[in-house]
């Protein structure tokens, strides 16, 4: 895997954490909204980090459709993993919000079978008997 390869999965792995947490960070600002009011909808995206959050989001998906386009869907999920680990840091230490210990080894162990898909390809290989039996159906 080259560099580039890795900072599409650092895109996806940052992107994602860093933009729920500045949704969740400007939704407490905002406070309750109703889907049956949508101008509350549209007032909350003007909040700054509302909108931060949005952009980033946005960066998370640019980056997600990149690695989707270059290696299998069972390689990028589980590598994106990661972000689960920072959006818990940023939980706990910029939100201060309460992470229980179940919640910590629950994380680690999702984090821990990323080792496990990390070590084979990025893109299995089809033989030419699968890809006629997928292109008929």
């Amino acid at each position: 895997m080259n560099l580039r390869k890795y900072l599409v999965l650092l895109g996806v792995s940052v992107f994602a954490p860093t933009g729920d947490s500045l949704l969740s960070y400007g939704m407490k600002q905002v406070g309750n909204i109703s889907l049956h009011h949508p101008a509350e909808l549209l007032l909350a995206i003007a909040n700054p980090w509302v909108g931060l959050g949005i952009v980033l989001l946005l960066g998370f998906f640019a980056s997600y459709m990149t690695a989707l386009s270059w290696a299998d869907l069972t390689y990028v999920l589980p590598a994106s993993s990661l972000g689960y680990v920072l959006l818990a840091l940023i939980a706990r230490f910029i939100l201060h919000e309460q992470v229980s210990v179940t919640r910590w080894l629950g994380i680690l162990l999702v984090s821990s079978g990323v080792g496990f898909v990390t070590a084979g390809p990025e893109r299995t290989r089809r033989n030419n008997r699968s890809q006629q039996v997928e292109v008929s159906q």
